[in-house]
């Protein structure tokens, strides 16, 4: 029987990298791994003009552009805000609308939707249906499954409402009511993730000087696949030591963990941290 896997940079430690996969004695269906598509650009220099209309202060209902990723203030729209602001234009929203293709390679993808920040409160639709719940939170990443909602192949719509103040009392104390300006918008990259339906969803690595290393894997929707194997790897992707594994309880459950031990490991320092680069880690057949 033949065993199809694949494998992506997961975390990196001990000056060097830890890559999972899961397998299986199936191949499955979706033929690459990890395909990732922004929407946005990934910084001021490469931001992507979304259409765009804020609902109070300047320019107020005029339809515009904005770049994505950016804060509306800053392009002369709506109101700047200091501090514990009350004030009706603090509570303005900002709608965003973008058109895109998704790749047709997509079909039958498990595809995420993800919002790397906005600020604050992000209600989402796409093709004219909620992704889910609206995010509350201006300072951390979240994501949409929208598997079922995007169409592969042909033309996207993507609106987000953007609303300036949260609704949510607490996230109001605890991220905006302070001395600083306070802003609006989708101010951090936008993209979308493809993996096959059988994935990595996250991992929780727990690397340490002695050289053992956990990881805490938690999968997506597992069916046929039946491990997951992890592999440290140098900085050039050379193996270090054997390669682990754990076997994957039948029906899947909670995170599965792998433990390893690493003979004098080569440690961190400030010089290596330099040259790391992670990427996503969601690709298993």
């Amino acid at each position: 029987m033949n065993s199809a896997r694949r494998r992506l940079p997961a975390f990196l430690a001990m000056a060097a990298g830890l890559v999972l996969a899961c397998t299986s004695f199936t191949a499955g269906a979706f033929p690459v791994a990890t395909d990732t598509l922004y929407l946005s650009g990934q910084g001021p220099k490469t931001a992507v003009p979304w259409e765009f209309t804020v609902t109070g202060g300047r320019r107020a209902d005029e339809r515009a552009t904005l770049p994505v990723p950016s804060v509306w203030e800053q392009h002369g729209f709506g109101t700047y805000n200091y501090g514990d602001d009350k004030s009706v234009h603090a509570s303005e929203h900002g709608l965003y609308r973008l058109s895109f293709k998704a790749p047709a390679t997509w079909k039958g993808a498990r595809i995420r939707l993800v919002f790397d920040g906005v600020m604050t409160d992000a209600t989402v639709r796409l093709n004219g249906k909620p992704v889910g719940p609206t995010h509350q939170g201006g300072f951390y990443r979240f994501h949409y499954d929208v598997s079922k909602l995007i169409v592969a192949g042909a033309d996207n719509v993507l609106e987000v409402d953007v609303a300036k103040q949260s609704a949510n009392l607490a996230t109001n104390s605890a991220e905006r009511h302070a001395d600083y300006w306070v802003f609006g918008g989708i101010y951090r990259p936008v993209w979308l993730e493809a993996t096959p339906p059988e994935a990595i969803e996250h991992a929780a690595i727990d690397a340490r000087a002695d050289g053992s290393l956990t990881a805490d894997v938690a999968l997506a929707a597992p069916q046929t696949v039946t491990r997951v194997e992890g592999q440290v790897v140098t900085l050039d992707g050379q193996p270090v030591g054997q390669p682990f594994s754990a076997r994957i309880p039948a029906g899947g459950g909670g995170p599965v963990r792998l433990a390893t031990r690493i003979a004098e490991p080569k440690l961190s320092s400030a010089s290596a941290f330099g040259r790391l680069k992670s990427g996503p880690a969601r690709a298993c057949t």
